[in-house]
Parts: C-alpha cells; sequence; structure tokens
C-alpha cells in the first residue's frame, strides 16, 4: 500500500473513520503506483478482505490487504515520528512501515518476556532464601515456583514438622505488590499443638527486614522462652533485644504481643551462666556453643560439676530476672521462685487470648468503639489476674 506524501493526512483519516464505522480489513492495488483514497476498499472481517483480494487479483494487478488499526497506528506514530516514514520512490510504503512496525513490537515483547523470566527467576530465588533461612527449608521451592508462574493476587503454602513429640504446623503467607509483579513472602502463622494436648496454639509472625523470626525461634518463643535478636527500629537504626511472648497480653487480631528487654535493660547471659557450675564454660568454643543456642530459645544440655561428680541438667535463658532457668535430668525445673507463677501466667494468657478473640468479634458486630471496648475489657481482665 503506497500513497502520496500530500495524501498522508487525508488517507489517515479516512482509516480512522472506516474503524468507527465497524470495518477491520483494507484492501487495495498492491503495485508500485499509489493509491487514493477512493482506491481504497473496507471490509468488516478478514474473510470478506481476501475472498475481495482474490476474485479481483490478476496475473498483472495483485490486491493485498492489512488491517485497518495497524494502518493507522502506523501512520500516527510516523506523523510523531518521521523516522518511522519508509518512502520508496517518491511514496510512502505503509505496507513497509506495517511490517516494520510489527517487527519492533515483536523485538519489543520479546524483549519484556526475557525481563519479565528474569526478574520472577529472582524474585523466586529471594523468596526460597527466605524460605529457607526462617527455617523452612527447600521442600516447598516447587509449590513456590507454581504459585508465582500462576499470577494470582496472593496465596498460602502448608508446612508441617516436629519438635520432639510436639506438633507443629504453619502457613506461609505470600502476596503480589500493587507496583509490579514481585511477590512478597508477609508472614507465617504457627499453630503448636504440645504431645498429649487437644488444644493449639496459635501465633503469627511478620516477615520484616532484618527481624525475622525463624520458625524454630517462632516454636521456643510459644513454649513461653526468650529469644535474642539483631532487631531495626522505624528510623532504620539496629537494636539488640531479648523477645518474649506476653501471654497475659495480645492484640486485636488474637495475637500475643512482644515484650523486649533491650540491651540496656542489663541482661548478662555469660554472667548468669557463670553463677552454676556448668562444665562446659570451661572452654571457649564450648561456652560460646552454649550461649548461641541459647540465644535462639533452645533448653540446652549442660554439664553441672558439683561435689567432685557430674550431673546432667539443662539450663534457659530468663532475661526478664536476669538469670537462667535450671531443670535436673527429668525437666523438673530446680530453685525457681517464679516457676508456679511463669506457669500459671502463660495458662492464663491462653485463656484470655482465646476470650479476647471472642470478645473482639462480637464488639465489632455491636458498635464502631469496639477496639476500645475491647482493650479496656482485656485490661481488666488483666487486673483480676
Amino acid at each position: 500500500m503506497k500513497i502520496r506524501e500530500g495524501d498522508y493526512r487525508k488517507i489517515l483519516d479516512h482509516m480512522v473513520k472506516q474503524r468507527g464505522e465497524g470495518n477491520e480489513f483494507v484492501a487495495f492495488l498492491n503495485d508500485s503506483a499509489a493509491v487514493s483514497k477512493e482506491e481504497l476498499f473496507c471490509f468488516g472481517d478478514q474473510y470478506e478482505a481476501q475472498e475481495f483480494c482474490y476474485e479481483n487479483s490478476t496475473d498483472v494487478d495483485i490486491y493485498g490487504y492489512l488491517a485497518i488499526r495497524s494502518v493507522y497506528r502506523t501512520m500516527s506514530e510516523a506523523l510523531q515520528d518521521k523516522t518511522l516514514q519508509i518512502e520508496r520512490y517518491g511514496l510512502v510504503d505503509i505496507g513497509a512501515m506495517v511490517g516494520a512496525r510489527i517487527a519492533r513490537l515483536e523485538a519489543q515483547q520479546s524483549f519484556n518476556d526475557k525481563n519479565y523470566k528474569v526478574m520472577n527467576q529472582k524474585n523466586l530465588d529471594y523468596l526460597a532464601d527466605q524460605v529457607k533461612y526462617t527455617g523452612f527449608g527447600e521442600g516447598l521451592s516447587n509449590d513456590l515456583k507454581q504459585n508465582i508462574e500462576k499470577g494470582g493476587d496472593d496465596f498460602k503454602l502448608q508446612y508441617s514438622t516436629k519438635f520432639g513429640n510436639d506438633a507443629v504446623d504453619a502457613t506461609l503467607n505470600f502476596s503480589k505488590s500493587t507496583q509490579s509483579d514481585m511477590y512478597f513472602f508477609n508472614n507465617y502463622k504457627v499453630e503448636l499443638q504440645k504431645d498429649g494436648s487437644t488444644e493449639k496454639l496459635d501465633q503469627t509472625f511478620y516477615i520484616n527486614k532484618g527481624n525475622n523470626i525463624t520458625l524454630k525461634e517462632a516454636y521456643n518463643l510459644m513454649e513461653g522462652r526468650a529469644v535474642n535478636k539483631d532487631l531495626t527500629n522505624k528510623e532504620g537504626q539496629q537494636y539488640n533485644a531479648w523477645v518474649q511472648l506476653d501471654f497475659k497480653n495480645s492484640d486485636t487480631n488474637g495475637n500475643f504481643k512482644l515484650k523486649h528487654f533491650h540491651e540496656n535493660y542489663g541482661y548478662d547471659l555469660e554472667a548468669a551462666l557463670s553463677k552454676h557450675p556448668i562444665k562446659e564454660l570451661g572452654r571457649d568454643d564450648f561456652k560460646d556453643s552454649l550461649m548461641d543456642s541459647l540465644k535462639k530459645g533452645n533448653v540446652q544440655s549442660v554439664t553441672f560439676q558439683v561435689d567432685g561428680g557430674e550431673q546432667k541438667h539443662y539450663v534457659e535463658a530468663n532475661p526478664q530476672f536476669k538469670t537462667v532457668n535450671v531443670y535436673d535430668s527429668d525437666m523438673q525445673k530446680l530453685g525457681s521462685r517464679q516457676d508456679k507463677s511463669e506457669k500459671q501466667s502463660q495458662s492464663e494468657g491462653q485463656d484470655m487470648k482465646r476470650a479476647n478473640k471472642t470478645e473482639v468479634k462480637d464488639a465489632e458486630n455491636v458498635s464502631p468503639d469496639a477496639p476500645k471496648e475491647a482493650e479496656k475489657a482485656k485490661k481488666t481482665r488483666g487486673q483480676k489476674v
């Protein structure tokens, strides 16, 4: 389809008008001569254009056709950028311009597809590392990849394991960015069922840059122990603190709040351990390993040297009272005046959490002031305890 440059605007307007009237294809005599507006034949579908070209073509005169949308878009772009206009023998070759535009679009699409695949792979690798180093291993990689390829707004992954005889089920929650095709690991919900218990304790842990709680640390926190973490505040400043679940206080989502014992609180784990005749403290490598384990919230086996003999005990960090809890070989707590009160606190906390969930849900159905009323009720219960 070749036209005179003087007819360019007239034919562009004609193509726009034809598309507006429902025509989709334009047929024309495809030779070295220019065609005028009157020599363009428009049709509503491709079959009609093909049939016209077939019936009117001879050994000398060959008819061809183009999609009207491609024609007017190509011509409009070339009107803005003269470098896109193709001239041959003093005529503007619209057919060649349409072909060049299609080639550009295909190349751009190919480039975009490659970029998308690269970004998609980087996103997958990043999330897989996050999942792995948060304590869920590499077994979820295939499920992670399949869900990202589906392209939904969000998805969940399920994970189950055991710590000792305690069953732990986790639901990992992911969502797609509203600004891009990137996915984010938002949080994971843990359900803990103690051996021999029919009830489950649940807690949601949020994924924050530099503040992640690993699955084992989450389990230790739900067991009531403290975990030492390097954290980042809202201003981006890093600090160290011990964190522990507050079983007496939960938020409106039913999540136990976290107690923080900042480094300025003055808890010295090594000093607390040194008050006990622990054999492992005599070697730096054993001592470092012991302290690292306790900072993760673990109960750690140690050897007490007593009266020339050795006894197997267990210890765990207790930053709130600036000490360590000691257990005998049967995991019976030794010499702790807090023992009874702490167990009672944890039990009451679980009851309170269940009550909070019901209370908040009921309150939300009553009035806009429900959160305030729920908080007031929660505080009242806390005072009674």
